[in-house]
């Protein structure tokens, strides 16, 4: 089998990482701090620098989420109240995180899914970012949980389900405060980045030969 040239971009867990190189593909992970698990290969940087390389067949990007998602949605308002009016610089952050959310979109690679969130509406009207794809979340992919992930795909088939299980806990939502909070909220699934693994390596390879 060809390998495939992979980058995450905005990962540090290595999860998606990891599935990919275990099929054998030339798989890196990228994000501003080390990788959680040491991994040598990891590029500690910019992810629009690292996906504007042009040497990947496919990219994965988990940007952050914190300015786009809809549960966001009062901190657009002063004292997180509509009728106190715009929050200023939340507003100019939601801004800079829908055109890094393009940038990764638009990178130059045959084959793109950017992950997030269910996603405000203002950054889709002001932004003209489209739809995902399609909606998945965890239970369909072996993990009893819920949280809903959009995923904007370019070059890419839907992933198909592969594990749907009983469960429909908000585990992840409902986690306590704390330092690691914001980490382990943004760990890809494994079920959902094995599927990842198995189903895009082939869809990119066999678009190459249909080409």
């Amino acid at each position: 089998m060809k390998k495939l040239r992979v980058l995450v971009a905005c990962e540090r867990s290595g999860v998606v990482r990891s599935a990919f190189r275990s099929l054998g593909h030339d798989a890196w992970s990228n994000d501003i701090v080390p990788a959680d698990d040491g991994s040598p290969y990891h590029i500690q940087g910019d992810a629009i620098h690292a996906a504007y390389t042009g040497q990947w067949d496919l990219i994965i990007a988990h940007p952050e989420c914190t300015y786009l998602a809809n549960s966001g949605a009062k901190h657009l308002y002063a004292g997180m109240n509509k009728v106190n009016g715009p929050e200023p610089d939340r507003w100019a952050k939601m801004g800079a995180a829908a055109q890094f959310f393009l940038s990764l979109l638009n990178a130059p690679a045959p084959a793109v899914c950017v992950e997030n969130p269910i996603m405000l509406g203002h950054p889709k009207r002001l932004f003209d970012i489209p739809d995902p794809a399609q909606i998945i979340q965890p239970y369909q992919f072996g993990h009893g949980e819920t949280k809903a992930t959009g995923l904007w795909l370019r070059g890419l088939m839907p992933l198909r389900p592969t594990d749907v299980v009983e469960g429909r806990e908000q585990r992840v939502f409902r986690m306590p405060p704390g330092p690691e909070r914001k980490r382990l909220r943004s760990r890809t699934y494994e079920g959902i980045a094995l599927a990842m693994a198995d189903q895009w390596g082939g869809d990119v390879l066999d678009a190459r030969r249909a080409a």
